[in-house]
């Protein structure tokens, strides 16, 4: 996310800009990304991007939802297993980071020009999808992302528009967790390990 957090769902219709930046199967190319790093800019000097720390676990869908204009648009929802709700949650709301959320979210069209409110990737690194996606985008500069494989593209740019903290309320959806939120659990533990920082994710706390 351009701004280092989503769009806060308390300020409906709240746009943040995004974009894909890695689509891999291999779980050492994440663990590889979520790394540390020290590099050098030419206007900023050396600087150091500190380790990833995991703030939050749960499911999502993205769903198709016509609205009362008979307009399809998709939105990507969510809700959380970790932090557990007893827990505090300090990291969560630094990020917008609610229990549940919605958020419509559209594909950028990388042929059409950007406004001048977002900047967008720059012409070496916008997502080149295949004819029968692009197909689908024509002369729009934003789609719904249906189907949602544009998203495994890298460069992919998409905007993410707040829409509800209350999914069922909205959208008459609920998503189900996979029950009781114990460590022990957590996917993203067993898949990534210690490679970034659990105490968010547990905890609600930074360190």
């Amino acid at each position: 996310m351009g701004r280092k957090r989503l769009p806060d769902p308390g300020k409906k219709s709240q746009t943040f800009w995004g974009f894909v930046e890695l689509v891999t199967t291999k779980v050492e190319d994440v663990k590889d990304a979520l790394k540390g790093e020290e590099y050098d800019t030419s206007s900023r000097g050396h600087r150091y991007q500190p380790p990833a720390r995991a703030v939050g676990e749960g499911v999502y869908r993205i769903v198709r939802h016509n609205s009362s204009k008979n307009k399809m648009h998709t939105h990507l929802i969510y809700k959380l297993e970790f932090p557990p709700p007893k827990e505090e949650n300090e990291p969560q709301e630094s990020l917008n980071i609610e229990p549940e959320g919605s958020f419509l979210i559209q594909i950028k069209n990388p042929s059409q020009a950007s406004n001048s409110q977002f900047r967008g990737v720059g012409n070496k690194r916008k997502a080149a999808f295949p004819a029968h996606l692009q197909g689908q985008l024509g002369k729009t500069r934003y789609h719904p992302a249906d189907p949602p494989d544009f998203l495994n593209y890298e460069g992919c740019e998409f905007l993410l528009i707040s829409a509800s903290d209350d999914i069922d309320k909205e959208l008459g959806l609920e998503l189900e967790t996979e029950g009781e939120a114990d460590p022990s659990c957590s996917d993203l533990v067993r898949t990534f390990g210690d490679t970034a920082s659990t105490t968010p994710l547990f905890k609600g706390i930074w360190s």
